[in-house]
């Protein structure tokens, strides 16, 4: 293996200097994107011993890919291949070189670690801000970022991202619901950045303390970590009088600011020159045509400390075929939200069903019927589990205490408590089991 360096030798093609990434005319972007992927392709096979062995399989050297034309020949990377590498057996740089590690929730108790240069932050940065400019954050906004900073990236760079535009922000996570609505009006907040279940909850709590929104200067917000459905975001944009925009980014490759919705709502502008957007055909792998529903793949163009080439994400998407009226050409994604990871958000926290899942295997011997569930606010969660009539004859204190074992292995490997409570047996409805698959999963 060849000594790793993060400075890509190749140099780039033209485009006009005065023109913003976001409108790039397709043969530039086109262009853009072939150099860089023929940047990564090398840099990843030459530092990532993976990557190396599967091209070795295929018989394809890094000259066989001269552009975007020839990413269907490159072999596909998972999350299996990620929890294999643990911790960074996928990192292509040096140590020395790593500036900040991050981490993506994953069931078994071990995150996928997330490496990242200097430059992979900048990168961050940059299409971090792009994501907020094109929700409509602009100078001078007080943006209220209601989640918390920890392992994860999003709040982090979130932050940052919003000071570049010149906002003030103020960081509030830790503050419970009624806190949050008088730090919304004491500061003049315009902007809040929070999950879909943390404004649901603070709409019901300003209804409650009877806030008159029109009298506040708020005038959008910007959705984190959970999927939203639409009826949702229609329900909280009625009744606080405000647009809900929607970022999009995956944990595991950087963190929300891939991409963004625009002012027409109307799908996901994935920065394309930083991230490749592939729908691929779950059973085959075979690449599907825009606006046919299929599984998202995602290649990185710039990513230095751990490029990943055609990543299977796992979750459901289309292209949308049409330009948008917005004038980008950044082509935009539908996600699938009923399809996606189911995911929680506690404490700051990215929550997965299948870590729960994960833990309930392991400590019952097989998943058991059970239920994740909102407790008293949006922030809070509850583990139901349905229990054998022999377990629910049990004495009270042998019940609790498995219950406090359960909820002790959720906390190792979710990073975060959350409580568990026997129901009774035949409690929890079932779902249909899909073809092939089990019965068992999150009733509700």
């Amino acid at each position: 293996m060849s000594p790793a360096s993060t400075e890509f030798a190749e140099t780039p093609p033209a485009f006009h200097p005065a023109s913003s990434l976001d409108f790039l005319p397709a043969d530039q972007l086109h262009s853009l994107q072939s150099h860089r992927l023929r940047q990564t392709v090398r840099h990843a096979c030459d530092h990532i011993g993976l990557v190396g062995r599967r091209f070795d399989k295929l018989g394809l050297t890094p000259a066989d890919i001269r552009g975007i034309e020839d990413l269907h020949r490159l072999p596909f990377t998972s999350r299996d291949d990620l929890r294999g590498e643990y911790p960074l057996g996928m990192l292509a740089v040096p140590p020395d070189q790593v500036a900040r590690l991050h981490a993506a929730p994953a069931p078994g108790g071990k995150p996928l670690m997330v490496p990242h240069t200097r430059a992979d932050l900048q990168t961050w940065h940059d299409v971090l801000t792009r994501a907020l400019a094109g929700c409509g954050v602009r100078p001078g906004d007080v943006l209220q970022n209601v989640s918390g900073y920890n392992l994860f990236t999003d709040p982090l760079g979130l932050h940052q991202a919003a000071e570049a535009l010149g906002a003030m922000v103020v960081p509030s996570a830790a503050a419970e619901g009624a806190r949050q609505l008088a730090i919304l009006k004491d500061f003049g907040v315009s902007v809040v950045c929070a999950a879909p279940g943390y404004f649901l909850h603070l709409v019901e709590q300003a209804e409650r303390a009877d806030v008159d929104w029109s009298g506040l200067p708020l005038r959008l917000g910007v959705l984190l970590d959970e999927p939203c459905s639409e009826a949702n975001r229609r329900r909280i944009e009625k009744a606080v009088g405000i647009k809900i925009y929607g970022l999009f980014g995956l944990p595991e490759i950087i963190g929300r600011g891939m991409g963004a919705e625009c002012c027409r709502q109307d799908g996901i502008h994935l920065f394309e020159d930083h991230f490749y957007p592939e729908v691929v055909a779950p059973e085959t792998g075979a690449p599907l045509p825009a606006g046919q529903e299929g599984e998202l793949v995602l290649t990185t163009l710039t990513r230095q400390a751990m490029p990943l080439i055609r990543y299977r994400t796992g979750g459901r998407a289309l292209l949308v075929p049409e330009p948008c009226a917005c004038g980008r050409t950044l082509r935009r994604i539908r996600p699938v939200p009923s399809s996606r990871p189911q995911a929680y958000v506690v404490e700051g926290v990215q929550v997965l069903a299948e870590q729960i899942e994960a833990v309930l295997s392991a400590m019952e011997g097989s998943l058991p019927p059970y239920r994740i569930v909102r407790a008293v606010g949006p922030d809070e969660l509850e583990v139901q589990i349905e229990v054998t009539p022999q377990i629910f004859r049990d004495q009270v204190g042998a019940m609790e205490g498995l219950q406090n074992r359960l909820a002790q292995e959720i906390a190792r490997v979710a990073g975060v408590r959350v409580p568990v409570r026997f129901v009774e047996p035949h409690s929890i409805t079932r779902r249909q089991a899909p073809p092939g698959g089990p019965a068992a999963g999150p009733a509700g």
